[in-house]
């Protein structure tokens, strides 16, 4: 820690350094008992995350919640108040912002998928307030991916794909090059570890084959542009290992003809000088037509500017070479985090009014869109996948998702351009709405103060989430008594063609249960939403239906334990030894074992008493029993015996859906003498297949350690006991 705090009092000042001294002593004590998956003290995290941030040249505020940054999340009963208190509101909020809603005091009771889109909203919003958050987060997540090695295999493919999905995106959206980069190295490691070795292994020979050739391209290059007074600083970039195994799949080639494997940069000290140098370069070697960007005159909405050239060398090989400043390079790098001046403390502002608009989209999304779900694939389908770079009339760069169409650039614009909107061209001539939109085409929009509104149809003409929110939300102000009726009338026909009457399937707490999840306050706002498109009648129908099934399945349960009649006897199994379990107080019962929940040895159990059958036995957190646990003069206490018996045990497994992944399962259950008696698979379509297999146990250590070979399987993702 000595040497964080010498490099902090060096870059901020001995005055800020006792700000640093107290946080790094803070984090410390929260810290002390914790270990990594690595087996390194905690703290070695926070402290890492904190020097890169020192390294972006980040302000002092930022450093200092880098330190803290899993205090709150990790800690024992601290607060985000406890961190305003002791360090400022500023720090506070930079904490807050990368702290999961679990661990801020915003406790939400939620499933794990729900629980993970309330946490990315959040995290969105406060990035939308303060960018600094992205930047932390980031830091943190590098580090984590860096530390996976020792992770289990499924957290590695869990991060792994996350990282892929949200935090490279991110990195990308606010220029960090270098970063977003690494993230996707690292995440194709994990996910598809096979691949990233075999393509490691082919861009590593052939880069330095490569290199060979352009050494002497880069001396002459060197002496050309000094002799032309141009001091340059000139490397070879190598081009990292997700994307050349992408291009290589995009183009179905092989590595020999991926010819940019490795760039030459060359770092100049103006902006005038990078043009000088493009002009002394061209005059040397041969530009290949059609190959040369310039994005210095027009920079990327990420903040990136360079320029590009294509090459060929004396033996007809091309080779790219980029002509960029030092503080062009650094924008590359590190994006937003480049013009964070720490001297000053403070971001420039107006450079990142220019720079983040795209934030202000998103805060628009909050306000549009009440559906934390439908908030987040906003934001991943509009603002992190990939998009298009599309111009307006006055030359203004507008990025778009792929796919997109003049109505999306429209909105995109101004909402009542969007409304308004009654013709567009595209580079000068009449298209239709519905075209998709080109990277380098010109649009511009024609509205008529005619144009009362939106149709409906233009749902299904725009691509982005961003646009059918605000075409809903006309729709929902415009025409609410219209949208009520229609909705109304939307959701009987939907019940009629599932074969319900929704008289049956109207029960005020169904009701209830549907305003709960959809966020509505009343029947109205429902039947409204469903008239204007904001929720499905499909949807809202299918939960009904699901709550329906749900009290049937319980009416019917309820009867056969009172009533005892065949169907469940049917469904319960004799043990295989009457011995396995006691029944305190009464040894005489009858015992049977209910399948419902297939209890092991080692788990805890319940009894029921059923009438006439004896005691059924189930798992202590059997849900069928759980319903049931009302009736308390029914339920009876047993145990585990000592006898020992064979039990059926089920487990699911996820696997990557390639050739093979199924026979390593089958390797490591031959090892533990296992026997598979039923098995059952499909694929997800998604990359992944899903494995559901039966097999013999003596109680649920054996299962756990199965369970625990299983995860050591490379191809294995998720394994998990289910009941069948």
């Amino acid at each position: 820690m000595e040497k964080l705090l010498q490099n902090f009092t060096e870059l901020y000042g001995s005055e800020r350094a006792e700000l640093m001294s107290k946080a790094v002593a803070y984090a410390t004590e929260v810290h002390k008992s914790q270990k990594r998956d690595t087996g390194e003290p905690y703290i070695i995290h926070p402290r890492a995350v904190a020097q890169s941030l020192m390294d972006m040249g980040m302000d002092a505020e930022t450093v200092v919640a880098g330190v803290l940054h899993d205090v709150v999340e990790d800690g024992d009963n601290v607060t985000v108040d406890d961190i305003k208190n002791e360090f400022g509101e500023d720090v506070a909020f930079l904490v807050d912002g990368v702290t999961k809603l679990t661990k801020s005091g915003k406790q939400v009771y939620v499933t794990k998928k729900q629980e993970q889109t309330e946490n990315l909203r959040k995290l969105f919003l406060a990035i939308a307030e303060d960018v600094r958050v992205v930047i932390i987060k980031l830091a943190d997540r590098l580090n984590n991916m860096r530390t996976l090695e020792k992770c289990t295999v499924a957290k590695q493919q869990r991060k792994a794909k996350e990282t892929l999905d949200v935090y490279a995106p991110l990195a990308h959206r606010f220029g960090m090059g270098a970063i977003k980069s690494e993230l996707e190295d690292l995440s194709f490691r994990y996910l598809m570890p096979e691949e990233f070795e075999n393509t490691r292994k082919l861009v590593a020979r052939q880069q330095s084959e490569r290199m060979e050739l352009l050494k002497s391209a880069m001396e002459t290059m060197k002496d050309i542009l000094a002799e032309a007074g141009i001091k340059a600083e000139i490397s070879g970039r190598p081009k990292h290992i997700l994307s050349v195994y992408r291009k290589m799949a995009r183009q179905n080639t092989g590595i020999n003809e991926i010819y940019d494997l490795i760039a030459i940069r060359v770092i100049v000290e103006s902006v005038n000088d990078c043009y000088a140098a493009l002009g002394v370069i061209h005059a040397t070697w041969k530009p290949l037509p059609g190959r040369f960007k310039d994005y210095i005159a027009m920079p990327k909405p990420n903040m990136y500017r360079s320029l590009h050239t294509t090459l060929l060398n004396a033996s007809g090989i091309p080779f790219e070479v980029q002509i960029r400043t030092v503080e062009m390079h650094r924008t590359a790098e590190y994006g937003i985090a480049a013009h964070w001046m720490y001297k000053e403390g403070r971001l420039q502002q107006n450079f990142l009014d220019k720079k983040t608009n795209w934030l202000r989209q998103v805060l628009e999304a909050k306000e549009t869109t009440e559906d934390s779900k439908e908030f987040v694939d906003n934001i991943l389908k509009d603002f992190l996948g990939e998009y298009v770079f599309v111009l307006t009339p006055k030359g203004e760069i507008i990025d778009l998702p792929r796919g997109s169409t003049p109505l999306d650039f429209a909105y995109r614009i101004h909402t009542n351009i969007g409304h308004h909107c009654q013709h567009a061209r595209v580079n000068g001539a009449m298209a239709r709405l519905d075209y998709k939109l080109q990277t380098n085409d010109v649009v511009e929009i024609i509205t008529s103060n005619s144009q009362v509104g939106p149709s409906r149809d233009w749902l299904n003409v725009v691509k982005t989430q961003s646009a059918k929110n605000k075409i809903r939300q006309w729709f929902k102000r415009a025409n609410r008594d219209e949208n009520i009726q229609k909705g109304r009338e939307m959701l009987e026909e939907a019940a009629k063609r599932h074969g319900q009457q929704l008289q049956t399937l109207s029960k005020p707490e169904y009701w209830n249960e549907v305003l709960k999840r959809h966020n509505f306050s009343s029947m109205d706002d429902m039947y409204s939403a469903i008239g204007y498109g904001g929720v499905s009648a499909g949807q809202v129908l299918h939960k009904l239906m699901d709550l329906y099934r749900k009290e049937q399945k319980l009416q019917q349960m309820q009867q056969r334990l009172s009533e005892g009649d065949r169907e469940e006897a049917k469904a319960e199994k004799n043990l295989p030894n009457p011995n396995t379990v006691v029944v305190l107080g009464d040894s005489g019962m009858a015992v049977r074992f209910g399948n419902c929940c297939n209890p092991l040895p080692g788990d805890p159990i319940v009894g029921y008493i059923t009438r006439g059958r004896g005691v059924s036995v189930h798992r202590a957190d059997c849900t069928n029993i759980k319903n049931l646990s009302e009736d308390e003069g029914r339920m009876i206490p047993v145990e585990w015996s000592k006898q020992r018996a064979k039990f059926s045990a089920s487990v699911r497994l996820q696997l990557l859906d390639r050739a093979g992944a199924l026979f390593e399962v089958s390797k490591v259950l031959t090892s533990l003498n296992i026997n598979i008696t039923d098995m059952s698979s499909k694929a997800t379509g998604e990359g992944y297949a899903i494995v559901e297999m039966t097999f013999a146990v003596d109680n649920t250590d054996q299962l756990q350690n199965i369970i625990a070979n299983l995860e050591k399987v490379k191809t294995v993702t998720s394994v998990r006991r289910i009941d069948r």
